[in-house]
């Protein structure tokens, strides 16, 4: 008899994660489901992005902060966890949102398109914001910049001369990277497609999530632009300053 239960009980477990798991396909193949998956990877992808910027601040404090600041970043964890590997770990989330973030915003764009009327496809949408329009090239102006990025500064595989980049040696790579102005340029535009791609982003997301009401509309709409101004003038100040002589 209790090998009769044992077995029903195991029967019936594997029955609710069978369900549990086809009502997660599902959801996921609906339109609200990809939404959803939007706005909680682009949470993560806000926030990272807003730790990232704080953290390239530190070149400010000079070049001992900043590159005590990249060791602490491969040592945390340290010793229950290897050397770096948290970070791995970090990284290895973050390429998992973006992946889920740009197959439900593909995804979403190809329902979408497959739903609208052929008489409507000639008709602008005279609301529709410039940061709305330019999602989907500055979407793909980021994926290449992030790849440029992780080639640039991350594995100095790029972008630098033979022996230049030195690991862990932030604050000297940084400078070397950005006094070469089209590559300074390049940054900066590309934080400019973030800008607006975190602007729109914030927003489509309040309104996914829920939290945005009649009442504070303009609230957080203020907040999305604050947000994305704030991270554009972070980030590209780095670049600038090198450029311009300020960081060295």
């Amino acid at each position: 008899m209790s090998n009769n239960s044992s077995l029903t009980q195991i029967d019936a477990a594997t029955t609710t994660r069978t369900l549990a798991n086809h009502r997660v396909v599902a959801f996921w193949h609906t339109m609200v489901g990809k939404k959803v998956v939007m706005a909680v990877t682009g949470v993560v992808l806000i926030l990272f992005v807003i730790a990232h910027m704080l953290g390239n601040l530190k070149i400010y404090s000079g070049p001992d902060e900043i590159n005590a600041y990249s060791r602490f970043l491969r040592e945390v964890g340290m010793p229950e966890l290897a050397y770096g590997q948290l970070l791995w770990v970090v990284r290895i989330i973050l390429l998992a949102c973006v992946g889920l973030h740009i197959t439900a915003a593909v995804q979403l764009s190809r329902m979408s398109w497959a739903a609208r009327p052929l008489a409507y496809s000639a008709k602008r949408n005279v609301e529709t914001t410039f940061a709305a329009r330019m999602m989907r090239w500055g979407g793909a102006l980021l994926v290449a910049f992030v790849v440029f990025h992780l080639l640039h500064l991350t594995a100095g595989a790029v972008g630098f001369r033979t022996g230049q980049f030195k690991d862990l040696a932030v604050y000297q790579n940084v400078v070397a990277a950005f006094a070469v102005w089209p590559i300074a340029l390049f940054y900066v535009v590309a934080m400019g497609a973030l800008c607006l791609h975190l602007y729109h982003g914030i927003w489509s997301m309040l309104q996914t999530l829920g939290w945005n009401t009649a009442r504070n509309q303009t609230t957080l709409k203020i907040l999305s632009r604050a947000i994305a101004i704030v991270v554009f003038l972070g980030f590209s100040s780095v670049p600038v300053s090198v450029f311009a002589g300020w960081l060295r």
